[in-house]
């Protein structure tokens, strides 16, 4: 299996990188023979969509196509294309995926998606993934105050990947951690739920 885990915080070495080491912990314990590879997306130059089009009005049998834009997405498409499980992690900021993850997901849109559903999606459109590749993948979203029990006044960056991935890479997504109130309660505390959920993505 190849996983792909990308990591949309701004800070590397903090809450949000260390959740996403425990769950890769977790799917090398069941899977010892996996490849991963892990990147942070500050580490990329992404640049934001310019709404061109081009990209949605291609007419490919490829897994996806190539944006006008040309930056560090085509290095990360690549690593898309190969992966069969994903591990997608941001902090929420104001409640939702920073900057550098929304971007990212923004230019995702029609690179590996087209234009041809018949009925509306989560998202709104009637796409379908450009690859009929399937794929797992599992959320990771840390707060570092507001607890879960308020999680739903406070994390609309679940909805928002679960629904990309799904209409972009064909992924299912088949859990999320939303590890609340770190200030208080430390990163150690979501330790073992992050390790769990990363065997149950393996």
């Amino acid at each position: 299996m190849n996983l792909l885990a990308i990591v949309g915080s701004p800070r590397k070495g903090k809450a949000t990188d260390t959740l996403v080491d425990k769950a890769i912990e977790g799917v090398k314990s069941r899977d010892p023979d996996c490849s991963v590879k892990k990147i942070h997306l500050m580490d990329y130059n992404i640049e934001y969509c310019r709404n061109c089009l081009v990209c949605r009005d291609t007419k490919t049998d490829d897994p996806y196509v190539k944006c006008v834009i040309r930056d560090d997405m085509d290095i990360i498409s690549e690593d898309l294309v190969k992966a069969d499980a994903l591990i997608i992690a941001t902090p929420v900021h104001l409640g939702y995926a920073t900057a550098v993850m929304t971007t990212f997901l923004g230019r995702m849109a029609w690179i590996f998606t087209k234009p041809e559903g018949r009925i509306l999606t989560i998202t709104g459109l009637p796409t379908v993934p450009r690859s009929k590749k399937k794929r797992r993948a599992i959320i990771i979203v840390p707060s570092g105050i507001i607890p879960p029990l308020y999680r739903r006044f406070c994390d609309w960056a679940t909805p928002m990947i679960k629904a990309t991935i799904k209409d972009t890479m064909n992924a299912k997504t088949v859990g999320d951690l939303y590890a609340g109130d770190i200030d208080h309660r430390g990163v150690e505390y979501y330790f073992g739920k992050a390790y769990k959920l990363g065997r149950r993505l393996a």
